[in-house]
């Protein structure tokens, strides 16, 4: 097949929209732009909740594309194929006229969580963990029926629910389709029987009717459209080839396919997530089991998930509030380089980085963020800044306990050298407190994104060749002497976790 031309990527994220174009032929960037500059609102009208508007992701979808034909002066008439990465497990509800009924529930909105307590004791915890591998938690299924519950008259009028990446598609496409990753997300995916679990819509009362269509994660799931393609600038019938949430094309976007290999990122929320080929599942549901991009019949591919959502929010919070004392504000840059002043341990201080919701890994509970042992005559804006970062990857390091408990191995953790862990700083203390080699790669969602289209339409014919410009920036070794530190430091923050978790 030609190689002349571009893949075109895009993450829908709910700080804001990243849009990348990739040559094909060299398999470099050739051009990114973000859209909004500053973070998008999450509308919280209580605590708990957290809600965007669908057509604002659209809006910046547009404004992020303009910029892309701005700044590169390419012609996207010249891409191939197009990409989405997307929020995982937001809730979108269209009616017959693909009209959205109302803002989005997405990812770190806490409504739902009793309602999937509920229905794990009804429908019985062996048949959940047997076959959906999780509990019907706070996910998707579970923000519907309490929508079916709590607001009926939108409810009724419901064509068809989508994930965030589904309504992205079908503004580019017309289409309402979905993947089975997506249904896995959802906690909506029998794995044993590989379709969609009718016993969890069963239980709800939701009708099969509501789901879309169902294309495989790498196939071309529809065509730009000739309105769409007039908005955008593309050609009429560009192929939409790949779509994955967020945390699975992540780790796409890092070369993790197979077992034993484990991708993270440290965005709004951190995550960890490894590849595996057995159907495992954590009895208590503080980590996930998901479809992997590359799953198949005779190669099964599940991704294992944890998610800590107070984590780049954190930052930003110690950011606003930080910033107050400065009066030409402050960078995430100066934040970083004031933390590299304090000292490791940073004098006694700790923080628990739980302050956006429900936690998965504290079995969906909320506990709050705080702060511990502040010392009013020592401590300073470098150590407040330098112990959330070290609260946030202990926060991490819980999590990655559990999932070693499951059987995974975890050696080597790849991210995209950005957000977080562009910090010096929070990379070495990450490398230390996990005890896995880290690897930091020049890529993001939207670049993953354009190189799964490029897989999806058969303009790629493999990962190896899809990935084989894939840079690595930095590799970092854990040091014992700083391993042996803040594994002592990490075992009173665990004591601290456990007194402050047992108080809520």
């Amino acid at each position: 097949m030609n190689k002349t031309g571009y893949l075109l990527g895009y993450d829908i994220g709910s700080s804001s929209i990243k849009a990348s174009l990739i040559e094909i032929d060299s398999g470099h960037a050739a051009a990114s732009a973000v859209s909004p500059e500053s973070e998008m609102e999450i509308i919280s009208s209580r605590p708990g909740r957290a809600e965007q508007h669908p057509e604002l992701w659209w809006e910046h979808v547009m404004r992020a594309t303009a910029m892309l034909r701005s700044k590169s002066g390419i012609d996207l008439h010249d891409v191939k194929a197009i990409g989405i990465a997307y929020q995982m497990h937001g809730l979108v509800m269209v009616d017959n006229q693909k009209r959205v009924l109302a803002p989005s529930i997405i990812w770190c909105d806490s409504r739902a969580v009793e309602t999937g307590n509920k229905a794990m004791e009804a429908i019985g915890r062996k048949k959940c963990l047997r076959y959906l591998l999780n509990s019907p938690g706070n996910f998707t299924a579970s923000k519907l029926k309490w929508v079916k519950d709590n607001t009926p008259d939108i409810y009724r009028r419901i064509f068809k629910i989508m994930l965030p990446g589904d309504f992205i598609a079908m503004k580019l496409t017309g289409r309402i389709v979905t993947t089975p990753l997506g249904l896995s997300e959802g906690i909506l995916w029998d794995f044993q029987r590989q379709r969609p679990a009718d016993f969890v819509l069963e239980h709800y009362g939701i009708s099969p009717e509501l789901l879309p269509e169902i294309s495989p994660c790498f196939s071309v799931q529809g065509e730009v459209t000739k309105e769409c393609a007039g908005e955008l600038g593309l050609k009429i019938g560009t192929p939409v080839a790949y779509r994955a949430g967020d945390q699975p094309n992540n780790a796409l976007s890092l070369n993790v396919f197979n077992p034993g290999e484990v991708a993270a990122t440290a965005g709004t929320s951190g995550v960890v997530y490894g590849v595996t080929d057995v159907a495992t599942h954590d009895a208590a549901c503080r980590v996930n089991t998901f479809v992997h991009v590359n799953n198949a019949p005779r190669t099964p591919r599940y991704g294992v998930l944890l998610c800590v959502n107070g984590t780049g929010i954190l930052n930003r919070w110690f950011r606003t509030v930080l910033s107050s004392w400065n009066t030409q504000g402050l960078s995430y840059e100066q934040m970083n380089a004031e933390a590299v002043q304090a000292p490791a341990g940073c004098d006694g201080l700790f923080i628990l980085p739980y302050g956006n919701g429900a936690e998965r890994t504290l079995e969906n509970r909320n506990i709050h963020a705080s702060i511990h042992g502040i010392d009013l005559t020592r401590h300073t804006r470098g150590h407040i800044i330098r112990a959330a970062q070290e609260g946030i990857v202990f926060a991490l390091r819980y999590g990655l306990d559990i999932m070693r408990n499951m059987g995974l191995s975890i050696r080597v953790v790849r991210a995209g050298h950005a957000n977080m862990f562009k910090s010096e700083l929070f990379a070495e203390v990450f490398a230390a407190v996990s005890r896995a080699q880290l690897e930091l790669y020049n890529t993001d969602g939207s670049q993953g994104a354009a190189r799964g289209a490029g897989i999806g339409a058969g303009i790629y014919k493999s990962f190896n060749e899809a990935f084989a410009n894939l840079n690595l920036v930095r590799r970092i070794t854990p040091d014992k002497k700083t391993g042996h530190f803040y594994e002592k430091r990490y075992a009173e923050w665990k004591d601290i976790l456990k007194q402050h978790d047992s108080s809520h």
